[in-house]
């Protein structure tokens, strides 16, 4: 099986301890320079760019939003946006508890205040939000014709649980919520995903490639339908147990440099 394409999630895979790309991983990434090397993430653009100069991949597509938004040579290749409608009912929701809400849309992100929830994704992704009323948010980009590529929502695991049960309940048709860990739920749009985000991008850059020749690594449950359909998918050692099942191999764990390693060892 020739591997033609490499494509890999960055928080808890690609990242250290630190968030950051270690020297090793740059070093092979760099070193097999003549395989593209595709970052596909929840992040928001900006919070991927620092990571594909590092790289030096900046001439290559990026996939943020888990599939929501697709850029290639500064252009929108595909956007998918959730509705001002079902935005409005889970602000609504949240609004009710004491859950941070966050809303994107391509590179921005927009928050009520500056909370513990935005102080720590700020410092995880290297990016600052933008304070505004959620409302006001919302009802400019209904102006602009536009919506959220992602909500984000952090707080407490049992609210967290209670919002996915209204979602399950109320907006399932439109949106579908990722738990990236128990007080992180990630929302995106029911048509989007990692795997329908590579096969648009074999569709308009890679056309004589096909799943069987990618390689893919993850750790969480939004790569799993990427790992399972790519020739190889290969899950870092601290994945969730859902992915390490379905997985083709293991390597070491993203704080070790699992994904390096797996390219030193295997290229």
């Amino acid at each position: 099986m020739q591997i033609k394409l490499i494509c890999s999630d960055i928080d808890g895979t690609l990242l250290n301890k630190d968030r950051e790309l270690s020297a090793n991983t740059i070093t092979q990434i760099k070193r097999l320079a003549s395989i593209s090397f595709i970052l596909i993430s929840s992040r928001m653009p900006k919070a991927m760019l620092h990571l594909q100069k590092e790289l030096e991949i900046e001439h290559l597509p990026i996939i943020a939003y888990n599939g929501g938004l697709i850029l290639a040579d500064n252009k929108i290749i595909s956007s998918t946006e959730i509705s001002t409608s079902t935005s409005e009912s889970i602000a609504y929701y949240c609004k009710e508890t004491n859950l941070h809400i966050s809303l994107y849309h391509n590179d921005e992100w927009y928050v009520t205040e500056l909370d513990y929830w935005a102080k720590r994704e700020a410092n995880n992704t290297k990016i600052n939000p933008k304070i505004q009323n959620i409302k006001t948010t919302l009802i400019k980009w209904k102006s602009e014709n536009k919506g959220a590529h992602k909500i984000m929502v952090m707080g407490d695991a049992d609210e967290i649980s209670s919002l996915v049960d209204y979602i399950n309940k109320n907006l399932a048709n439109e949106v579908i919520g990722y738990r990236s860990k128990e007080t992180y739920l990630e929302i995106a749009h029911t048509s989007i995903s990692k795997k329908t985000a590579i096969d648009t991008l074999i569709d308009s850059h890679y056309p004589k490639i096909t799943l069987k020749n990618i390689l893919a690594f993850g750790d969480n449950y939004n790569d799993i339908e990427m790992l399972k359909s790519v020739g190889i998918g290969v899950a870092v050692a601290n994945a969730r147990k859902e992915v390490l099942d379905i997985a083709d191999a293991i390597t070491d764990g993203n704080k070790e440099d699992g994904v390096a390693n797996y390219l030193k060892n295997h290229f």
